[in-house]
């Protein structure tokens, strides 16, 4: 028995979990302490703590993933207990047995079964040893490969190192760049090649195990809708397995569990395919869940006050028939991503951020707040509970709908008008199937929001009221009838005229009766043909932009942009997708290119992204260099047309110094 008595608690992450996990232990009393980088100096986190450490630069190999400097910190504010969120340092064998060895209590299982569970191929063998069946593997060379396949790591998860490949001949390239992705976020290159389920779904079981032989289930959650393996929305209990499967799951997790001798919280994953209505399983994460809240929901209890209680030496206060399902819970994930446009990861400063009421936000994000590209692009979770799936569905898009944040590109939209689909709606979503239809989800609302950003407008440069007609500052001619606002406005590509006043917007969508109901903090509350609306809105000389229904629309004002301005599609001009380090540079100045040749990669936040020659031509300027940072929509490479036996100038290639990458954040 390692379980101990205390009265500190320093938490070894960051961001909302790193709250979430404090907010449990000071309703138990404990004492808490934040530890924090240099970029996170202004993080809510560390506001929210009772005591807060410094404990490195912004790189995480340096900070939080440096076990001296956690460890030390723990020393110097008195803690007697760590717990590691997740990500970062919660599945480290090393980590748990240096916390242990420091005299320390280590707040999830032990280093030992920590090892043999958190790595993939391990946790596969135990569970072939313990009778639970398992995803068929093969090896890599040999003649029996059937595909697809997946490529993933045998360490970490969070989608990082995974591949699917369809043919033998793409099977070498994706095991190398997995291993690249496996090795810089876990630091571990092993890889499992298993069969690739095209429709399965993704079933876990939450388990609590403590130190006197208890082990007990709370149930499953689906986790099927995901894009690239990583995880998007979440719901518990699973809306399409059967009875039978139920208890497959449940009780082979509780078996496997016991079997290994688990203590503290963890999840067991599997495979439901949905065609053979066979479960395969995957691996065990030994640790806290992102989506720990649905469950959380649904049964009433507060996991991470169970994960203390245990890791304080008490047997777990109930029995399996004391765990119980109430109703339906869905939880959206709140990423710095650009949902619309590859998800790309983003970064930037939340101008303005307010959650809506109408859920449980689970969030670390504030007006203000900057957001980089060092870290996991996890802002938070919005979690709705209701009687069913159909009204816990219908609080989350409505709790979405209020959720807002203005300057910082994020997939509220996206999660919203998922949750909000005939496909989610009817649960024909499979772990594949963002990726199959990766046009299905769009952006929604961009009619409301042009109407928004007219009437905000004329409102901002007139002063638009009850009684207050069209026109100038004073609303008033003296020689006849008030004058229209007029606005141009750029929607969908095109220049727009529209006129505005207190009670109507007139436009390309025709008349559209508008008034204002309610205006404060950079919200406006319209009424719209009838309907209340609501939206964030920022007008600048040149743009305005609305937050409508979780999306964020930027209309450009033509009249200050001269025609041609800027660089164009088709202009040689290749541009970084994202705010990120760059990690190859594979052309230098006057090479010759074909279309869609690598010129090289941008990575961020453990997102690679090759970019390439936009045509046949040559290379007139290299503007980064490997292991330099880069902004969003800075220019990298330019590509030159090669005329019949014309010369090409070469310029001085720009320099970009080299920053630190993020080494293995998650």
């Amino acid at each position: 028995m390692t379980g101990r008595p205390f009265g500190t608690l320093l938490v070894a992450n960051r961001g909302e979990i790193a709250i979430r996990v404090m907010r449990t232990a000071r309703a138990m009393g404990l004492r808490t302490v934040a530890v924090y980088s240099e970029a996170d100096r202004q993080a809510p986190h560390v506001a929210y703590a009772d005591a807060a450490v410094l404990i490195g630069p912004t790189v995480a190999t340096e900070s939080y993933l440096s076990v001296p400097a956690i460890l030390q910190a723990a020393a110097d504010t008195g803690a007697e207990a760590i717990h590691p969120g997740y990500g970062f340092l919660s599945e480290r064998a090393e980590f748990a047995r240096a916390v242990v060895d420091a005299g320390l209590v280590f707040v999830g299982p032990s280093g030992d079964v920590m090892e043999r569970m958190g790595r993939k191929d391990h946790a596969r063998e135990i569970a072939i040893a313990s009778g639970v069946p398992v995803v068929p593997e093969f090896v890599p060379g040999a003649s029996d490969v059937s595909f697809p396949v997946l490529v993933k790591a045998a360490a970490g998860g969070g989608g990082k190192g995974m591949r699917i490949v369809h043919d033998a001949a793409d099977l070498d390239a994706a095991i190398a760049a997995a291993k690249r992705e496996a090795a810089s976020a876990f630091g571990d290159d092993t890889i499992l090649i298993e069969k690739y389920v095209a429709r399965g779904r993704h079933i876990e079981v939450q388990v609590m195990g403590d130190d006197h032989g208890n082990v007990l289930h709370f149930y499953e959650r689906d986790c099927s809708t995901q894009r690239r393996h990583q995880k998007v929305l979440e719901e518990a209990p699973a809306p399409t397995i059967s009875a039978a499967m139920r208890t497959l799951l449940t009780e082979s997790s509780v078996a496997l569990s016991k079997h290994v001798g688990y203590v503290n919280a963890g999840t067991v994953e599997f495979l439901v395919d949905d065609v053979a209505d066979e479960a395969y399983f995957l691996e065990m994460n030994t640790r806290l869940q992102v989506e720990h809240p649905v469950t959380e929901a649904i049964t009433g209890l507060d996991l991470v006050e169970l994960q203390l209680k245990v890791a304080m030496g008490e047997r777990l206060p109930l029995t399996q028939d004391d765990v119980t399902v109430t109703g339906h819970a869905i939880e959206a994930r709140v990423y710095a991503e650009d949902a619309f446009n590859g998800f790309l990861p983003q970064a930037g400063t939340a101008e303005l951020v307010r959650w809506s009421p109408r859920a449980r936000n689970d969030v670390a994000l504030v007006s203000g707040q900057v957001v980089s590209s060092s870290y996991d692009p996890m802002l938070g979770k919005v979690i709705a509970h209701g009687p069913d799936r159909a009204a816990a569905r219908r609080q989350l898009v409505g709790a979405l709908d209020g959720t807002t944040i203005l300057g910082l590109t994020t997939n509220v939209g996206f999660v919203r008008a998922l949750a909000a689909s005939p496909a989610f709606r009817d649960c024909e979503i499979d772990t594949a199937w963002l990726d199959r239809n990766p046009d299905e989800i769009t952006p929604s609302g961009a009619r409301v929001a042009a109407v928004f950003a007219v009437w905000a407008i004329a409102d901002h440069e007139i002063g638009l009221r009850p009684g207050h007609p069209f026109g100038t500052a004073d609303g008033w001619r003296l020689s006849g009838p008030a004058a229209p606002a007029t606005i141009g406005l750029v929607v969908d590509g095109e220049e727009t005229r529209w006129t505005a006043s207190w009670k109507r917007v007139v436009g390309p969508y025709g008349d559209v009766p508008t008034r204002l109901v309610s205006r404060e903090d950079g919200f406006l509350t319209l009424e719209i043909e009838g309907r209340i609306r609501e939206a964030a809105v920022r007008v600048r000389p040149r743009e305005v932009d609305v937050v409508f229904l979780g999306n964020t629309f930027t209309f450009l004002r033509p009249d200050p942009f001269a025609p041609g301005a800027g660089s164009g599609p088709g202009d040689g001009s290749v541009l970084s997708p994202m705010p990120g380090t760059v990690l190859a540079v594979d052309v230098a100045v006057g090479d010759t290119v074909v279309a869609g040749q690598r010129l090289g990669v941008v990575e961020a936040m453990k997102m690679e992204l090759a970019l390439t020659a936009p045509f046949d031509g040559a290379v007139t300027a290299v503007g980064a260099s490997v292991g330099g940072q880069v902004q969003l929509k800075q220019e990298i490479f330019t590509v030159a047309v090669v005329e019949p036996e014309s010369s090409i100038v070469e310029p001085a290639p720009a320099v970009v110094e080299p920053a630190e990458t993020s080494g293995d954040a998650q």
